[in-house]
């Protein structure tokens, strides 16, 4: 079975945290309060707690660590020549939702480097060893390596793919031009990159994320020959996919 990690488990645990201690204070005061009216403060109490609780709960189990919505990835491999590849970079693999997704495509002689942070305050269990275990188990073995994106411990031009999965709206947004040429620049000069990124957008900005991430991608020297959505499962806004090539 696959561990993908919990997503912001710090701060969904500490409201989780909350919840159960406003439960318990409010139980408390309902049964040795006489007074109608303080019992009803309470039960509203604990209801609120309950739902804050509960909410929180869900959202730290979604997705579940274990299960994996591969259409994306699929849809990703697909866009991408994996079949001619010797060398393939992954940015931001984290536990290894990509490399599992992905590892269908990927033929025995792609060297598979992945890349990430390991950044364990926000994926529990984020570090090479359960990317590694978690690429076994898809039956591919793969090179972690510590690193951040916009600073690549990798060759120039020593990539025929590179794909970046659900990171660049992760990036600082002063980080996120500096990564893309870092991509651009271990890319080789008949490689692809690939991107596939949430439906998010910095504030600041008014285009659609089929038009920002496009346009980045293309400020860092990269020509954009695909711009699909991609659905997300139980979402309504869809992924977004890009396919660009260094010019």
């Amino acid at each position: 079975m696959y561990n993908f990690g919990l997503y912001h488990w710090r701060r969904r645990l500490r409201t989780i945290l909350r919840a159960l201690a406003v439960i318990f204070s409010a139980e408390i005061c309902r049964r040795t309060s006489e007074s109608k009216w303080i019992r009803l403060v309470t039960t509203a109490a604990m209801i609120g707690g309950a739902v804050r609780g509960a909410t929180a709960a869900r959202r730290l189990l979604s997705p579940p660590p274990w299960t994996l919505n591969r259409e994306p990835y699929a849809a990703l491999a697909s866009a991408l020549p994996f079949a001619q590849a010797d060398r393939a970079l992954d940015i931001g693999c984290g536990t290894g939702r990509s490399l599992v997704g992905l590892a269908p495509s990927v033929p025995d002689s792609c060297t598979m480097l992945r890349l990430d942070v390991f950044d364990n305050r926000i994926i529990l269990g984020n570090g090479p060893a359960l990317a590694r275990r978690n690429g076994r188990a898809a039956d591919v073995d793969i090179a972690p390596i510590v690193g951040g994106a916009s600073r690549l411990p990798v060759a120039t031009d020593s990539q025929d793919v590179v794909t970046a999965c659900r990171v660049l709206h992760d990036l600082p947004a002063a980080e996120v031009d500096p990564a893309l040429r870092e991509a651009h620049r271990v890319c080789a000069p008949q490689g692809t990159l690939g991107v596939l990124e949430l439906p998010i957008v910095p504030e600041d900005t008014t285009a659609t994320p089929e038009e920002y991430w496009p346009e980045r991608i293309s400020r860092a020297g990269f020509t954009v020959s695909t711009v699909e959505r991609v659905a997300r499962k139980g979402r309504a806004e869809p992924y977004v996919l890009v396919v660009a090539a260094p010019e």
